[in-house]
């Protein structure tokens, strides 16, 4: 998925078709762009990954230094509010360095992590021991005393997990997956014959990267069996990460299915823990080849959700794991696609019921069904604007989940099942994220404000406060003004401005705007953390603003359907015409003067809009920019322009694409790109750069040496944007470089 996390960015030496002088910065350090940037935008020293043990008596939480990526876990009781450190990864390697394995590398690009020591645990199902796993190795840990043993299993290990029966834990080791014997205190092999080619319980890309999948296989409730996937990568192109920066690094090969080409096939087998002959479960792949989701309920029984290739049917099939047969339980289709949400389908104890999630009604509604599929009632309807499943509480009869009717906040709701009676939680304006509930009642939650970074409080079963996860992290020092509004006519737009310190009404200020625009993301949330660089950036003498169109998430089905067949053209022109409603409302912008700056897709839309639409775009830094849609993978791709071949299809990839309208560059360009990216690959970049040259057109190119989709590096990450204001500085600033043809 074309998604970043905060750090995206940079590189201190600068390529172009015509060289800038290296020392192009406009001078020395900006001290709040320093902090800005060693702080990961203030988020270090934060509270993250907060769970509670099964009493409520203690959360347990990662959290680093203010200036340090490197996690630790601590403990707080919630009856005293006192937090104790639990636990280090000093403690475990023993002065050993960390050391992370190439599979776990690609599993945290994956899952965007850049932290680094604790970076997870898991709980037992009792609660009474965790699971740390740390440089390859395993770590048994005492959840009340903290004392650990490390299990005698050789590593590199990935993806460890706890049995339901607390008893054994599995891993994968070299494309297998393994059973420890706790007990025993011994290893099962419990797969056999995996190769880089054919894996074992392994998620393959596209089911990590674009299906919030990260696992390749499932326990059974009792812990007796296991349901593995067999991922079979034969025939899918490889390509290899060449990263210029080591030359004398071998490439790093990479199954990576496009648009058109073959998919991975994937299978479904049942073994026992102890090994043994898969009993292999089938369906039909031809049909419904994606494998989105697994899930085996004790009384609920074994299902799995598969998708059409288009996406455009996704399917429920219950299994049965003693023939391996399936049938038909629940359908979903939409003339563009379905979307997915791994939370669902979820059995109720008693096996009788399942909650559905579906957009069916224009609006996203929580459902109750039957066991055989059948509508029972809308649990939560779409007026309240539900945005995702915390819990299923079947004890107090309660659902917890996020919802909100502004698009730009997310709030806290419970629902009492049995009279359908929804209590809203949270009321401040923000974003507010719940966490999974305690046996004994207690909650959590984690908010964000526009004038607040993120802060976590429990709260007792009474709803009072217990108390405030503690947080070290810095905070900043220099006010944010930013706005939220709503322009147009009809259904508008909601858009986010952030004027400089020091604005002065009457004034016109040149705008950039800080884009994303594509599928699945938004950019106008009530959340500080999104508006600090917006504000370092508006400082240096610009209106920062920025627009979620169609295409996006939060405002219904055919809001976000609209980018159908029309992946570029349709979010461009919407912030054409949301930057046109803000213009004619807000005389301080200076749409003469226009920059547009993003990273992922953000980076393909600022490209996009300078080639195809200079009228109203005269600047644009375009980080990690897809280029051109045939070298993205499958299941993103396809499922918002289709699968090639075909006339209509084929046509919708070309206007889609940059390459094609390189000769129409006439605007300011510079392209930001990690030379080591697997996601969206250095190639991107290389491509429109080889079609600017061909065309005659003038650009600058800034390679980011050594990194992939994500910069954690501080500073690199300061430099990248000190080098996007100097970029707009010179060429959008009245008086120094006015924007105009051939710049």
């Amino acid at each position: 998925m074309l998604r970043v996390g905060w750090a995206v960015c940079v590189s201190l030496g600068l390529w172009k078709g015509q060289l800038l002088a290296a020392d192009a910065s406009s001078g020395p350090g900006d001290p709040w762009l320093r902090a800005l940037s060693a702080t990961r935008n203030f988020q270090l020293g934060r509270p993250v990954r907060p769970v509670f043990l099964p009493d409520g008596g203690t959360v347990l939480f990662l959290r680093s230094g203010p200036r340090s990526p490197e996690q630790g876990l601590y403990a707080m009781d919630t009856a005293s509010g006192t937090t104790r450190e639990f636990l280090q990864a000093d403690a475990l390697l023993a002065g050993a360095p960390d050391q992370v394995s190439t599979g776990e590398q690609a599993r945290r690009e994956r899952q965007r992590i850049t932290a680094g020591g604790l970076v997870g645990f898991a709980l037992s199902t009792s609660g009474s021991e965790i699971l740390v796993p740390l440089s390859g190795r395993l770590h048994r840990v005492d959840a009340i005393t903290g004392t650990s043993a490390q299990l005698p299993v050789a590593g590199p290990v990935t993806d460890a997990q706890w049995a339901p029966d607390g008893r054994q834990v599995s891993y994968i080791r070299d494309h297998d997956l393994w059973v420890f014997d706790l007990a025993r205190g011994r290893e099962h092999r419990i797969t056999r014959g995996g190769t880089a080619e054919v894996t074992h319980g392994e998620a393959e890309f596209v089911a990590q990267e674009e299906m919030d999948r990260s696992t390749g296989y499932w326990w059974s409730p009792d812990g007796r069996h296991l349901v593995f996937e067999e991922a079979d990568h034969r025939g899918v192109e490889v390509w290899r990460v060449l990263d210029p920066f080591q030359p004398g690094s071998d490439p790093a090969p990479q199954f990576y299915p496009r648009p058109g080409h073959p998919n991975v096939s994937v299978r479904l087998g049942i073994v026992g823990s102890q090994g043994g002959t898969p009993r292999w479960i089938t369906w039909d792949r031809a049909r419904w080849p994606y494998l989105a989701r697994v899930q085996w309920h004790r009384t609920g029984g074994l299902t799995l959700t598969v998708q059409s290739r288009d996406q455009r049917e996704l399917v429920v099939l219950r299994a049965d794991p003693k023939s391996g047969r399936t049938s038909v339980l629940w359908r979903e289709t939409d003339a563009a696609w379905v979307n997915l949400d791994q939370s669902v389908p979820l059995w109720t104890r008693d096996g009788r019921q399942f909650l559905w999630t579906s957009e069916r009604s224009g609006r996203w509604e929580l459902e109750l069904r039957n066991a055989g599929g059948a509508l029972e009632r809308v649990l939560v309807p779409g007026v309240l604007g539900w945005k995702g499943l915390v819990h299923w509480d079947e004890d107090r009869g309660t659902v917890w989940f996020h919802a909100s009717d502004d698009p730009t906040q997310q709030q806290v709701w419970r629902m009492t099942v049995p009279d359908g009676t929804p209590e809203q939680l949270t009321h401040a304006a923000g974003w507010h994220v719940a966490a999974k509930p305690s046996r004994s009642g207690h909650w959590m939650v984690t908010s964000v404000s526009a004038a607040a970074l993120a802060t976590t409080e429990v709260h007792r079963p009474d709803g009072t406060t217990a108390g405030q996860l503690p947080s070290v992290a810095e905070e900043p020092a220099r006010p944010i003004r930013a706005a939220f509004v709503r322009v147009g006519t009809g259904e508008g737009w909601f858009a986010k401005l952030v004027r400089p310190a020091d604005f002065t009404p009457g004034r016109k200020y040149p705008v950039l705007v800080s884009v994303y625009g594509g599928p699945h993301a938004q950019v106008v949330r009530q959340s500080l953390a999104a508006s600090l660089t917006d504000q370092w950036l508006a400082d240096r003498g610009f209106v920062v603003v920025a627009m979620d169109g169609r295409g996006t998430p939060g405002r219904g089905r055919d809001w976000e359907r609209a980018l159908f067949g029309k992946l570029g053209p349709v979010p461009l022109e919407e912030q054409a015409a949301a930057l046109e409603a803000l213009g004619g409302r807000y005389p301080e912008l200076d749409l003469d003067h226009v920059g547009i700056t993003g990273w992922s897709f953000g980076g393909y839309l600022s490209a996009y809009a300078v080639l195809r639409r200079p009228d109203r775009f005269h600047a644009a830094v375009a980080g990690a920019p897809v280029t051109d849609w045939d070298d993205y993978d499958t299941h993103y791709t396809e499922r918002y322009l289709g699968v090639p071949p075909g006339p209509a299809v084929e046509a919708a990839y070309r206007e889609s694409s940059c390459l094609p309208w390189a000769k129409e560059l006439h605007r300011p360009l510079l392209l930001i790109h990690g030379t080591r990216d697997d996601n969206v690959f250095f190639r991107h970049t290389l491509r429109l750069t080889d079609a600017l040259l061909r065309a005659g057109r003038p650009f600058e190119v800034l390679p980011l040496p050594g990194f992939t989709h994500m910069i954690p590096d501080p500073v690199i990450a300061e430099q990248r944007w000190q080098r996007t204001a100097d970029f707009f500085e010179r060429h959008l600033k009245p008086g120094r470089t006015a924007p105009g043809d051939d710049h």
